[in-house]
């Protein structure tokens, strides 16, 4: 059974599913590639019957397609057994301009709402103010439940926190056992003032995965070294996850990360190798 955390009144799975690159073509420009949206559909289906039902997507993800991957795999489920997290681009961040961008989320995610509506990235400090501004207007109109951002500094998100009357309810950064960068300031101010972190790239798009640290205590707990890399980030506490999984093995193999516990030589063995 899947662990849940409860952040900022919100319960979440502690392991959802990430879907960057879904629908993506091969190459430097975000582009659409139909040719393999049955198989994520599928993928994302089997992660919310196996627990992972908070699903983290965004405008940018394949020119938009992706979004309407997941609105796909969601449509015939009920709405409520669902978390879908979207993110607005920094090209969009005027007020009108995120607006609009939340109503094409919408139609492509087929919803009446998002769950969680997150700032993807700012370029300058000075889009903060607008940008939340904007934000909380899709919140008293319904579009949106909660909101939040992604790649702040400790200094961004305060600012956020300061121009809005809602809850910042998450940051979204990029956190492994390669990138630890987190643990300096951002992570301690998340857990002192109930924002969840959501790591995203949580097994470093695999750069992890070989070393012999990590395949040692996965041997050791009958695990892969995916699973220990995923438990060690969510026994950290207000830290969730959202692994990319495409394939039904991934998600199977994602699920698993969860109903054991590291115990403390593991996680400092880790921690010294990484």
């Amino acid at each position: 059974m899947m662990e849940c955390k409860t952040i900022a009144g919100i319960k979440l799975p502690a392991i959802g599913i990430g879907t960057w690159n879904m629908g993506r073509a091969k190459g430097p420009v975000e582009r659409a590639d139909y040719s393999n949206d049955e198989q994520c559909i599928l993928a994302i289906k089997k992660a919310i019957k196996l627990g992972m039902w908070h699903i983290d997507t965004a405008e940018m993800y394949s020119s938009g397609h992706t979004e309407e991957i997941v609105g796909a795999a969601i449509k015939d489920i009920p709405r409520k057994k669902v978390f879908v997290t979207t993110k607005v681009l920094p090209l969009h961040l005027k007020h009108n301009d995120l607006i609009a961008a939340a109503e094409e989320s919408l139609k492509r995610l087929q919803l009446e709402y998002v769950d969680l509506y997150l700032i993807h990235w700012v370029n300058l400090t000075s889009q903060i103010r607008e940008a939340i501004a904007a934000m909380d207007e899709l919140v008293e109109s319904g579009s949106v439940k909660h909101i939040g951002v992604s790649n702040f500094s400790t200094k961004q998100l305060q600012l956020a926190q300061s121009f809005t009357k809602n809850k910042i309810v998450t940051n979204q950064v990029e956190y492994s056992l390669l990138d630890r960068s987190c643990e300096k300031e951002l992570l301690p101010y998340c857990q002192e003032n109930d924002v969840a972190l959501t790591a995203y790239t949580p097994l470093a798009e695999g750069k992890i995965l070989k070393n012999k640290t990590l395949a040692a205590v996965a041997e050791k707990h009958s695990k892969t070294p995916a699973q220990v890399a995923l438990n060690w980030l969510i026994s950290k506490k207000n830290v969730i996850a959202i692994p990319k999984a495409a394939t039904m093995e991934h998600v199977r193999e994602n699920a698993g990360a969860v109903g054991w516990k590291l115990n403390r030589e593991d996680t400092e063995m880790l921690e010294k190798e990484f």
